[in-house]
């Protein structure tokens, strides 16, 4: 429904409400001043009922579910309340201005409950009118994702723009002329027509539409929490001692003594603190060991 009909029927329903609450003011009205309201009182009384019913009604339009259900109680049984009170004006001509205290009923039961009833509505418009309130402004409408509002209907379409697509029928053969022969019309093979079919392709039309593409949901890569334990780790190689130097030597052989600390040979060969001095220390040691051996020889 477009706009613009939405809104004239909400404003024939004002409209309506607003009558029929005009229509029910004077009873609703010397009802109060029957059961001990002052002027004021009895001035106001119809906003107390009339006015919930209509509070109910704006309810009724935002809440769900059991909420929704209790502004409906809420309105039909004020709606029923006010049709009593409008029911006994019209039965008891007595009350038609008020202005006087009376019974609303002959029978002293009847009389007590309509007293009750009419005295009770106000309490009840404070009671039901404030739970509606709160229950409007605590109200959350239901959240709809993305994913569960576009999965179905995304295939949904994407196999109906196949089906619109792709051709309906299979393209019409021509019917091949039965050639001419002098042979008995039983010898001629019926599958013959037929042979021609491979030359249609009409899987071709099916292969050339384009199909949409549907996004897909990505996955997030979950973290790793807490440490992991050795036996899911890499192990990694251990060497010797004799390797580690074996290493050291290769690497260090170009090198100057200046350049020769641990801190260097430890990046180089990607081993510990610890043994960096030590091989520092080897290798310098091994250096040393020729230079003393040709200063014996020449002394």
């Amino acid at each position: 429904m477009n706009r613009t009909p939405k809104t004239l029927l909400v404003l024939a329903l004002v409209g309506v409400v607003g009558m029929a609450f005009r229509v029910s003011w004077n009873a609703q009205r010397d009802v109060a001043r029957t059961v001990g309201a002052d002027a004021t009182a009895a001035l106001l009384y119809p906003f107390v009922v009339d006015g919930l019913m209509a509070l109910a009604l704006v309810a009724t339009l935002v809440l769900t579910g059991r909420d929704k259900m209790f502004a409906l109680r809420v309105l039909a049984g004020y709606a029923a309340a006010s049709l009593v009170l409008n029911y006994v004006h019209g039965l008891v001509p007595e009350l038609h201005g008020g202005g006087q205290r009376m019974q609303l009923a002959d029978w002293a039961p009847a009389n007590w409950v309509l007293v009750l009833l009419a005295t009770s509505l106000p309490v009840g418009s404070i009671f039901f009118g404030s739970d509606l309130v709160a229950k409007v402004l605590h109200h959350r409408a239901p959240v709809i994702t993305d994913q569960d509002e576009s999965a179905e209907p995304a295939t949904n379409r994407l196999g109906s723009d196949l089906h619109e697509s792709a051709p309906e029928t299979l393209p019409e053969v021509a019917e091949l002329p039965a050639p001419e022969s002098t042979e008995a019309a039983p010898d001629i093979e019926p599958v013959r027509p037929v042979e021609s079919m491979p030359a249609v392709e009409p899987v071709g039309a099916i292969e050339s539409v384009p199909v949409k593409a549907v996004a897909a949901v990505e996955s997030v890569a979950r973290r790793a929490t807490g440490r992991v334990p050795q036996s899911a780790r890499t192990p990694r190689p251990t060497r010797t001692p004799d390797e580690l130097l074996a290493e050291a030597r290769s690497v260090t052989a170009e090198w100057s003594n200046a350049e020769l600390t641990a801190e260097a040979i430890r990046k180089a060969v990607r081993t510990s603190s610890a043994n960096g001095r030590l091989l520092r220390d080897t290798l310098k040691a091994e250096r040393a060991a020729p230079d003393d051996g040709a200063e014996a020889t020449a002394a």
